[in-house]
């Protein structure tokens, strides 16, 4: 038995895994707005009730920059009191379990490739949309983190005026159409006119962003998961036809593009750190 742990800004989540199968989940607010020595504490008491004596492993992802080696996370976002944080020590020292810390993109990314969508393809990328864009890489069937777990940050890029994250994620909605993407794919599945424009537009800026994926990586697979993906169906169509100008037909001639199917992926990538 291993846990793995999905540190979010707005949900912490624990699921302890056996031979791939989350047999056990238990989910809990962020410690967002807590200072550093409360959140910390609160985390252990959240991690606690699932440390049974069969738990061998633990592993986190973390939406920030890591030191994997040393397990230090750094500036973590939507938690502002974790500027340097030596979790992997913390975790190790309390629970007396081996800890595997790593950027919640690119636990995302190795879970599609060990237990998801990814498992057929030797170099992919996962990318999560959702309140951002996120992305792991994946080469030669191995998780590439770059020196502080930062490769594959798309969405931070700079696009039109801005970044592809501001296009991309569902600030696109909130700020240009005064809309959730949840709502904006409500009413999108009702026939509505005017959302089914929205994820047109939607669509082509994220054709956009697949092209520059292409660009970077020329990978065999784009696995999209986070919130948005499940609105595929909605912007598909103009995204494929605005990476139908990509000038190397083979790249996208060979790629694959598919939707994450499993919810607690992260987990399971976590738990993937120390296997």
């Amino acid at each position: 038995m291993k846990l793995g742990i999905d540190l979010g800004g707005t949900n912490v989540r624990v699921g302890k895994v056996d031979n791939g199968q989350v047999v056990e989940i238990v989910t809990a607010a962020s410690p967002s707005k807590m200072s550093l020595d409360e959140s910390l504490a609160y985390l252990k008491s959240v991690i606690a009730p699932l440390v049974t004596p069969d738990v061998t492993g633990l592993g986190i992802g973390v939406p920030s920059v890591v030191d994997v080696d040393s397990g230090i996370v750094y500036n973590v976002t939507n938690i502002p009191a974790w500027e340097e944080v030596h979790l992997k020590k913390i975790l190790e020292e309390e629970f007396k379990i081996v800890v595997g810390v790593n950027n919640d993109s690119n636990c995302f990314a190795l879970g599609e490739k060990r237990y998801g969508e990814g498992r057929p393809f030797k170099n992919m990328l996962g990318v999560t949309l959702g309140t951002g864009v996120g992305a792991g890489v994946i080469i030669n069937n191995a998780l590439y983190n770059g020196t502080n777990t930062g490769a594959g940050e798309i969405g931070c890029m700079r696009y039109l005026d801005n970044v592809y994250e501001h296009y991309c994620a569902s600030s696109f909605f909130t700020t240009y159409h005064n809309i959730t993407g949840k709502e904006a794919a409500e009413r999108a599945s009702r026939g509505d006119a005017e959302a089914l424009k929205m994820w047109t537009e939607y669509g082509k800026h994220m054709g956009e962003l697949v092209q520059a994926i292409l660009f970077a990586y020329d990978p065999d697979a784009i696995i999209f998961g986070g919130g948005l993906s499940s609105a595929y169906p909605y912007f598909e169509g103009a995204m494929r036809q605005a990476i139908s100008s990509f000038p190397y037909p083979k790249s996208l001639e060979n790629l694959q593009i598919r939707i994450s199917q499993k919810p607690d992926i992260a987990i399971l990538g976590a738990v993937a750190l120390v296997e």
